[in-house]
């Protein structure tokens, strides 16, 4: 007798794997457990910028606060909710990929950019000392202008610049972290 459950595929392992990955914080894990969800429901094969970028949108908001509040972030939402039935849909049948950042190829389940993104998001944790949060995401995915997510924030008239130089202004404040105490950038 053949079990009900269905195994997972090698590839559905190593996007699982980097939810686990002990360099993300509970809440940066979570994030990328959404994208994935919503790359399955898209019908992606890859969890790119774009997906991290809506899923960063919704779980974490340090990340959203960046944006500010209002009309700016609603347009946002909508058209990264639009990617799906919209614009989006000429994603499905290429890899987000830009060849301006080094492929990483460990991180099976992500296009080469949004693997390159988690990668850059993990190193710019280090220098404050801690866990890769969703601001250190933020920072990798709008980083290379050909990101899906950079694409989606010109769309909704927003400078991914502009978004760039907050975070960094956020980063060179001592933050708190879930570890206690503060750290010193």
């Amino acid at each position: 007798m053949q079990p009900r459950i269905p195994r997972q595929s090698a590839h559905e392992h190593g996007i699982h794997r980097a939810e686990h990955d002990a360099r993300l914080s509970d809440e940066l894990a979570s994030v990328v457990g959404g994208a994935r969800r919503r790359a399955v429901r898209d019908g992606d094969r890859q969890i790119d910028t774009a997906h991290l970028l809506h899923s960063l949108l919704e779980s974490d908001a340090e990340a959203r606060a960046v944006f500010g509040e209002g009309p700016r972030i609603a347009r946002l939402l909508g058209y990264l909710v639009q990617r799906s039935i919209g614009y989006g849909l000429r994603w499905q049948s290429g890899v987000e990929d830009s060849g301006a950042v080094p492929v990483v190829t460990e991180s099976a389940g992500f296009s080469p950019l949004a693997a390159a993104s988690m990668e850059y998001a993990c190193e710019r944790a280090v220098r404050h000392g801690g866990p890769a949060r969703g601001t250190d995401l933020l920072a990798a995915i709008l980083v290379d202008p050909q990101a899906r997510a950079v694409e989606v924030l010109q769309r909704a008239g927003i400078d991914a610049h502009e978004v760039l130089a907050r975070l960094q202004d956020l980063s060179d404040r001592p933050q708190e972290y879930a570890g206690g105490g503060e750290a010193a950038h």
